[in-house]
């Protein structure tokens, strides 16, 4: 039997040569990894001798070779493969033993520079990916490993019976394929994320290429009977990859969903103590306050009701004030914050031993989203507020005050994160009602006048979709807002205008909708 051994990931490849060795398997390699092999004293056979040829094009040219492919894709049932293995001098390879050169985002982290050509040299491997390939398309009779995980597994086989299993070959080739077309998709991306022209100016690629590897087992899926697991990027990290759980049970695929959205909502507050508390993918309680703990009362206090088993999101570490009205409140489920002052997490145990205790750092910039259809996928690039503030148009004879500004800021920043259709009714910092979801927006204004129940009078109420008629500013109204912000363009904009007038609001037009489903 003959290994080929080619690697850019030397984790146990000398291991694994000396074993080959000692299963009087022929060794050939070649570069780094022949160095290696050689220096620890296992006797290796250099691809060059192998093959007749030396490395060429600046080593772009290695196992690119008849000697080797043929060696690798014949059928050895097939006697005109045989034939031609006689007539050419090419000898049998058995196993082929590589992986690929890493290939990020950004070229800087791997190479010198940061320019195409560079990137192009340095990391988009062309000999290993068709090394793998044509091993792994061959595996009823070769065994090709791509990960260093699965060097025992390859041992013990052939120490046991001389060979591998068909079913490991197997399960072996379709690793060896995800992984060159992770490998494939990395490059695809790069070419997405360092356009070569400025005429590449379409924030949506033609195609989009997902490569996904299992990162975290879920306690179960959507509900108990779906299983659930979180999946990243292949050879990437995500922050949830560095969050820290410090009690609590396993983590469910709605905990993550849910602390997901809890997450960025807080960190899209702006640099104040906040908290948002999240229930079902929806603020029931969102606060900015001076401190943390005053920041927690109160958006615990906008719906304590729905409180009850949330995530609840903080941006700043807990502290001792802001522990001592956590346990006083509903129980949550999850509580997501960048740390925990010293005593504050036993306190939470003590009094809520299954809440998990997440910590976690700031959430990065998201990229496209992706949401899968039926059979299908909708793209788009990732939820932002376009609009600024100062660019709102004031509509009314009534400009509103810097207090009401204020309000109706954060209004319409919590609106953006709420379930369409969308109504936030805001005062002092704190979202006092929130009506989510409803298949009219009447009905929304309703749910979210409800629960503010007064404590939002002299503040500000978000709409997320222009109101289409009047009774929804009559409405905004009578729950005793002062300022409305809505994103204007509707047929009847002079008529809500002139509602709004008529009970002396002030009404901003943003100019943008902030739908969200």
């Amino acid at each position: 039997m003959r290994a080929l051994l080619s690697v850019y990931d030397k984790s146990g490849v000398v291991e694994l040569a000396q074993a080959l060795h000692e299963l009087d398997i022929d060794l050939v390699s070649s570069g780094g990894t022949a160095r290696a092999i050689a220096e620890a004293g296992v006797p290796v056979f250099d691809l060059a001798d192998f093959t007749g040829f030396p490395p060429m094009l600046g080593h772009r040219v290695v196992t690119l070779h008849p000697k080797v492919h043929g060696g690798i894709l014949a059928d050895r049932r097939d006697p005109a493969h045989l034939t031609d293995l006689e007539s050419y001098g090419i000898d049998l390879i058995d196993i082929v033993v590589g992986n690929l050169y890493p290939f990020g985002a950004d070229p800087s982290t791997f190479t010198h520079g940061t320019s195409a050509q560079t990137a192009s040299e340095d990391l988009i491997d062309i000999g290993g990916p068709t090394l793998m390939r044509a091993a792994a398309k061959n595996h009823e009779h070769l065994t090709v490993l791509v990960d260093p995980a699965d060097y025992e597994t390859v041992l013990a086989e052939l120490r046991d019976g001389g060979s591998t299993s068909s079913r490991t070959r197997r399960q072996l080739a379709r690793k060896a394929f995800a992984h060159t077309a992770a490998y494939d998709a990395a490059i695809v991306r790069w070419f997405d994320e360092f356009p070569s022209t400025s005429d590449d100016e379409d924030p949506l690629p033609p195609t989009v290429h997902l490569a996904l590897e299992r990162s975290q087992d879920l306690r179960y899926g959507e509900n108990p009977h779906q299983t659930g697991a979180r999946y990243n990027t292949v050879g990437q990290t995500s922050w949830w990859d560095s969050v820290v759980q410090h009690s609590g049970v396993q983590l469910g695929y709605l905990n993550i969903f849910d602390a997901d959205a809890a997450w960025k909502l807080v960190h899209d507050l702006g640099d104040e103590p906040a908290v948002a508390i999240i229930k079902h993918a929806n603020p029931c309680g969102v606060s900015v306050a001076s401190d943390l703990a005053t920041a927690y009362t109160q958006a615990f206090a906008c719906d304590s009701r729905s409180a009850f088993g949330g995530i609840v999101a903080l941006n700043r570490p807990v502290d001792n004030a802001t522990v001592a009205a956590m346990v006083e409140a509903a129980q949550a489920d999850v509580v997501i914050a960048p740390g925990y002052d010293e005593g504050v997490i036993e306190q939470l145990i003590a009094k809520r031993k299954n809440t998990r205790l997440l910590e976690a750092t700031s959430p990065p910039v998201a990229g496209l989203q992706v949401r899968q259809l039926t059979d299908s996928y909708l793209v788009q690039d990732a939820h932002h507020f376009a609009a600024a503030p100062e660019s709102w148009n004031v509509v009314t004879e009534r400009k509103p005050t810097d207090a009401e500004r204020a309000d109706a800021e954060l209004a319409w920043r919590v609106c953006g994160h709420v379930s369409s259709n969308a109504i936030v009714l805001a005062k002092d910092g704190t979202a006092w009602g929130i009506g989510a979801g409803q298949q009219n927006r009447v009905e929304s204004g309703q749910i979210a006048a409800e629960k503010a129940a007064g404590r939002a009078a002299g503040g500000a109420c978000a709409s997320d979709a222009f109101y289409p008629f009047r009774d929804g500013i009559d409405a905004a109204a009578a729950s005793g807002v002062t300022v409305i912000v809505q994103p204007g363009g509707s047929m009847n904009d002079s008529q809500t205008i002139a509602a709004a007038n008529e009970h002396g609001l002030a009404m901003l037009f943003t100019g943008e909708r902030q739908f969200k489903h």
